[in-house]
């Protein structure tokens, strides 16, 4: 079994934390000052969790589709410009918000994003999900109209309008890595 390399990244932070990127590196972020001991301790605790975590994102990068092709991006685009904005006006009195403008990117770690100015930014990639998930997002980020932020009263928001939001948030964790990594 192969077994993943770690790239230990000292920064001006509290907490140490593991990621495994689209590339199956494995990042750790230490706290300046950490010693050599304390990492090689915390990996020796994780590594059940890393070898699983990164035997799945192994897997899913066997399984993922091809990249997607200029022209395919601009035709998600094109129709996420049609889809997103009916979408946001559809749901934008529900929440009882108002938006600015609606801008269609394709980003490889969002799906969405307001601005404190109230405009709103979609990933193209929404046109390969299910309706549902991308009606999941408009809501979410209608949501940051009134709360900028992911507190018990914001998700309550999104509740309010879409009380199933956790099924559609669930199939993105499982779903998601998937299509960004078709963006290669």
């Amino acid at each position: 079994m192969e077994q993943p390399n770690v790239t230990v990244i000292p920064s001006h932070r509290k907490t140490i934390s593991l990621t495994i990127d689209r590339n199956l590196r494995v990042v750790m972020r230490v706290p300046l000052g950490t010693t050599r001991a304390e990492i090689r301790n915390v990996l020796e605790e994780k590594q059940a969790w890393l070898q699983y975590h990164w035997e799945l994102a192994r897997q899913r990068q066997k399984d993922t589709a091809p990249p997607l092709t200029e022209a395919e991006l601009r035709a998600l685009t094109e129709q996420a410009k049609l889809v997103l904005p009916e979408r946001a006006a559809y749901f934008a009195p529900l929440v009882g918000v108002t938006y600015g403008c609606i801008t269609i990117r394709h980003q490889v770690s969002r799906w969405g994003s307001c601005s404190t100015k109230g405009n709103l930014n979609f990933n193209c990639l929404l046109m390969l999900c299910p309706p549902d998930v991308a009606d999941y997002i408009v809501v979410h980020e209608l949501c940051h109209r009134l709360e900028m932020n992911h507190s018990a009263k914001f998700w309550a928001h999104v509740a309010q309008v879409m009380p199933e939001y956790a099924v559609h948030r669930q199939w993105l964790r499982e779903h998601g890595a998937q299509l960004i990594g078709r963006l290669r």
